[in-house]
């Protein structure tokens, strides 16, 4: 199956199983970093997040319970946020729980960090520029250009 159609299946799925989660696609998170800087939230493991990631993102992981990390209760609760991952689906699962918090401004980075990825749009590994991405794991990888994947 075509990297195309993957992406379009994947998103169809996120957006059915999480309904109330409002998404926001890479071509629109581009141009609104232009003009803004809403806070990003990277729900990956570290070990994603050390590859590559969207500068001035902060790492964070609901916890085991599902409760919140601590890291967001210095966010004001009409802070706009962006929360992403790989795909899309452990991002709209977080912001969903961030949403269910009190936060009014959330949304899902629809596509994830692959899709901004294959798009060939900036990400920063130790504070620097780079063009890989990591590919959560083999099955999952080949969503990535081979450009992009580490």
């Amino acid at each position: 199956m075509g990297r195309s159609l993957s992406f379009t299946l994947l998103k169809w799925l996120i957006r059915w199983q999480f309904p109330s989660v409002p998404r926001l696609t890479t071509v629109q998170l581009a141009q609104t970093l232009e003009k803004s800087a809403p806070v990003l939230l990277d729900a990956r493991t570290e070990e994603e997040y050390a590859v590559s990631h969207l500068d001035r993102a902060q790492l964070i992981s609901p916890n085991s319970d599902g409760t919140l990390p601590e890291s967001l209760r210095e966010i004001a609760k009409d802070a706009p946020i962006v929360v992403y991952c790989s795909v899309g689906y452990r991002s709209a699962k977080a912001a969903q729980q961030i949403m269910q918090a009190g936060f009014c401004q959330v949304f899902n980075l629809e596509g994830g960090l692959f899709e901004w990825a294959n798009e060939g749009r900036s990400m920063v590994r130790d504070g620097q520029p780079t063009s890989s991405v990591h590919p959560y794991n083999a099955t999952w990888g080949k969503l990535v250009n081979d450009r992009a994947n580490q």
